[in-house]
């Protein structure tokens, strides 16, 4: 039997980045490449599941399919509960998103949301996006694809480097080109609320949420060096991400507060 990985992503399923990420995965000795991706793109839906309404796969390929109208997270619950019955997959990537998914981010991507439902069903996760330089709407995934070849191939020949419940989260620098990995710690992202107002040809008023520049700083009392840092220098950056959300710094702070 051949190492089986089940790929996903936020993008759609015919995004660039995940077909990249597919040929990538193939060109692997004895690796199987189920696909169940989004049928449309669902950037920033972050973990959502889709609980209001049913959800069908469509046959897209051999052993790829798309869900319609699903979510990153529903591609990969519905895969682990259907076409894993029997045994879950080796391995989930998410990817390659076409932008970054470093510090806060996290919290809204489809990307690392994907990663986040595999884990929980304990099947070991990366999330992977590809910083985009957006003169080159194209992108170039490279170095992406050497990437997850070097990581699905260490992983095999090893096992995978993080306990339950916590998943890879790699970015890759825009410039395609050979880069050393460094091992960060989830940028401190500043935001703004962006948006833009806009009227139709009667006169309705609708908005657009606007986008903001890659705005971060370092997280005081923190050693290392953060994903935003590494890119900015040019560095592959991987950060273990966990789902325990728990800010266990301020429980006894929170105590005395009551």
């Amino acid at each position: 039997m051949g190492y089986k990985i089940l790929v996903t992503n936020d993008d759609g399923y015919e995004a660039k980045g995940l077909l990249s990420l597919v040929h990538a995965l193939k060109e692997l000795k004895d690796v199987e490449v189920l696909v169940v991706a989004p049928a449309n793109e669902k950037s920033a839906c972050g973990h959502s599941l889709t609980l209001t309404r049913p959800l069908h796969f469509v046959s897209v390929d051999d052993d790829f399919y798309k869900l319609e109208d699903g979510t990153p997270a529903d591609c990969v619950y519905l895969s682990l509960s259907t076409l894993f019955e029997e045994k879950k997959p080796d391995l989930l990537v998410s990817g390659i998103n076409r932008g970054s998914n470093m510090g806060e981010d996290i919290t809204y991507s489809g990307t690392a949301a994907g990663a986040m439902e595999g884990v929980l069903h304990d099947v070991p996760s990366i999330a992977i996006s590809q910083v985009m330089d957006f003169t080159n709407p194209d992108g170039d995934f490279s170095l992406a694809q050497k990437t997850i070849k070097k990581l699905v191939t260490k992983i095999r020949e090893g096992s995978f480097p993080l306990p339950d419940r916590e998943f890879l989260n790699v970015n890759i620098p825009p410039e395609p080109q050979e880069a050393e990995i460094k091992i960060t710690y989830a940028g401190y992202r500043h935001y703004a609320n962006d948006s833009h107002l806009h009227r139709n040809p009667r006169g309705e008023e609708y908005h657009w949420l606007g986008l903001h520049p890659l705005d971060f700083s370092k997280r005081e009392g923190v050693k290392g060096m953060s994903d935003y840092e590494a890119i900015e220098a040019g560095y592959i950056s991987i950060t273990p991400i966990m789902l325990d959300l728990s800010a266990y710094k301020s429980m006894d702070s929170l105590k005395e507060w009551l």
